[in-house]
């Protein structure tokens, strides 16, 4: 009877995934704030627009400077320790074997069981220094480009989700019309949003669309409301 090859399907880009729900959620709901809190204040929709552009590339560019700046340090992080595995290896092989021991313990073996695959690992330095890195440290080693692919995609899902709420101010000239417009366009977008967010990582869907909805609408009224008393 022929068997059907097991293929495991993984998800394998978290990392971007992560950076475009870092710059998306914040690109949704902070200029969704800025403009509801305008609209309470102000009826000019083209000041509207210009504040909201204007904090959208503030707002791509601070997004995209952390991310870099978060995927250059882990990747500096990963260099560190490396070095440090590596003279640790040449200069103290007797503790570090044991370290190696120490963790195959945690799986289970037993000394005897480990002694043969410790010393396997040992007449490989670099293996030897990948494994401490990984199973001791818990570190993998980052891509090169990661820092710059990571900016440049946290600015652009930034960019890509304040011009959803900013759009209908661009569209009608009555701030209130463009107001509800894009209170519905936004929620859509958040909702819809959480929802891909949620079969990405795992969790419930509808739960995440709805809590990511959830969370701009409140910053929206809050901005709105605030804005509104102090005009009053």
């Amino acid at each position: 009877m022929p068997l059907t090859p097991h293929t495991e399907r993984h998800f394998t880009a978290s990392e971007t995934i992560r950076d475009i729900v870092i710059g998306m959620s914040d690109g949704l709901t902070v200029p969704f704030a800025l403009a509801a809190g305008l609209s309470g204040a102000i009826t000019s929709t083209s000041i509207i627009v210009t504040a909201g552009l204007a904090e959208i590339i503030a707002g791509s560019i601070a997004m995209g400077l952390g991310g870099y700046l978060a995927a250059r340090t882990d990747y500096e992080h990963y260099i560190s320790e490396r070095r440090r595995e590596f003279r640790e290896v040449h200069e103290m092989p007797g503790e570090e074997a044991q370290e190696v021991a120490e963790i195959f313990r945690e799986y289970g073996l037993s000394d005897e069981q480990a002694s043969p695959v410790v010393k396997a690992i040992q007449a490989n330095p670099t293996q030897w220094v990948d494994f401490m890195m990984r199973f001791e440290l818990g570190l993998e080693a980052p891509e090169p480009s990661r820092a710059s692919r990571s900016a440049l995609t946290i600015a652009a899902s930034y960019i890509a989700g304040g011009l959803v709420p900013l759009a209908p101010y661009m569209v009608f000239s009555s701030s209130i019309l463009a107001l509800r417009v894009s209170v519905i366009a936004t929620l859509i977008a958040l909702y819809s949003f959480g929802y891909v967010k949620g079969r990405f990582t795992g969790t419930k869907p509808i739960k995440s669309g709805y809590q990511t909805a959830l969370i701009g609408g409140l910053a929206a009224t809050a901005a709105f409301i605030l804005a509104h008393l102090f005009k009053s």
